[in-house]
């Protein structure tokens, strides 16, 4: 007889966790613990389901590393009792917690599936039931005895996304999220189907969590008109060891002196900087145009096709890592969770 998969299921908090109380019109904290019992639909899905919670659940507006951590550190002390996970996090940060911990959980061999929702669970046109409800079944799924998703992922709205090309796109729609630069992994219609030629391949190798992250990062977005001594003031930051720098299209930005120099002046000093574009599709191409070939030759960190919210987390990951100076814009370079192309 086939054994029942188990699903651990983790809240953080979240517009997912609210229910409606009529009476008052206000929003209350939802029990967990009884998912089951407000969702009869989960008992179809053929898995057990445990919940944990935060202590004291956030707005997803606070969540911190030190949440990332607690996040990575459940899921290790209960890696090996879980046949997957599913994360419940509140929309406004959800792709950057999930690429944090895309770059937290290496080799991973199960699904780790981030989700929630617009409208509280409650709702009457909520949202949060087929999140909540695909999460668990794509966590679940399996093919011959082995996990189909290897790999963090984001479902939301009938979309399975890698964790970390994802970005919010919209504060009202269904249709939170988007992947601009990479295709979804599975799709949610009157079939489940999953495109495993997008997939992670499996691998051998030991599961390893990363709970280090240096935070003493920051991102700087170009804009006309910028004041020099605004950016001056953010590139002499103390402590400061690395910066996302969202530039124009394909990754320009203007040639002023004052400028440039600051930007060398930083680099010189040690600052790992990384040239991201501020479109949401599309790819850094240094040295295309002429606003570009001075960062190709400082030389900028190429971030290619990554979305800010896993470059910010990528940053942090290597650099809580010690990676050496010297290989640091190789390594960033190169892709290690599919957060971005190999060119």
């Amino acid at each position: 007889m086939k054994s029942q998969r188990k699903i651990m299921m983790i809240y953080t908090g979240g517009t997912i966790g609210m229910v409606k109380d009529f009476s008052t019109g206000t929003l209350k904290t939802f029990n967990f613990e009884k998912l089951v019992e407000h969702i009869p639909e989960l008992h179809h899905l053929g898995c057990s389901i445990d919940s944990i919670s935060f202590k004291q659940p956030i707005d997803s507006s606070n969540m911190n590393t030190e949440h990332w951590k607690s996040i990575a550190s459940s899921i290790e002390e209960n890696y090996d009792e879980y046949d997957g996970f599913v994360i419940l996090h509140g929309s406004d940060t959800m792709s950057y917690t999930a690429s944090a911990l895309s770059f937290m959980l290496e080799n991973l061999s199960k699904p780790v599936i981030f989700t929630g929702s617009q409208l509280p669970i409650g709702d009457l046109r909520t949202d949060a039931k087929e999140n909540l409800i695909t999460s668990v079944q794509l966590a679940a799924l399996h093919t011959k005895g082995v996990p189909v998703i290897r790999e963090v992922g984001l479902y939301f709205e009938y979309k399975l996304y890698r964790a970390n090309r994802t970005t919010k796109i919209n504060a009202e729609h269904f249709e939170a999220f988007s992947s601009m630069n990479y295709p979804p992994l599975a799709e949610s219609g009157v079939h489940l189907k999953v495109f495993e030629e997008n997939l992670i391949p499996a691998t051998k190798a030991p599961f390893l969590v990363h709970t280090i992250l240096d935070s003493r990062v920051t991102i700087l977005k170009i804009f006309p008109g910028m004041h020099p001594s605004v950016v001056k003031g953010i590139l002499e930051l103390p402590d400061l060891k690395g910066i996302i720098l969202e530039t124009f299209g394909a990754g320009n930005a203007p040639t002023e002196s004052w400028l440039l120099e600051a930007l060398q002046a930083a680099i010189n000093k040690g600052i790992h900087i990384v040239n991201v574009t501020q479109c949401s599709g599309g790819s850094v191409l240094m040295g295309r145009y002429e606003t570009s070939d001075s960062l190709l030759k400082m030389p900028l960190i190429n971030g290619r096709d990554i979305t800010t919210e896993a470059a910010i987390t990528k940053l942090m990951y290597l650099l809580g890592k010690g990676e050496e100076a010297s290989n640091f814009k190789l390594n960033f370079e190169t892709p290690i969770r599919g957060e971005m192309a190999l060119f």
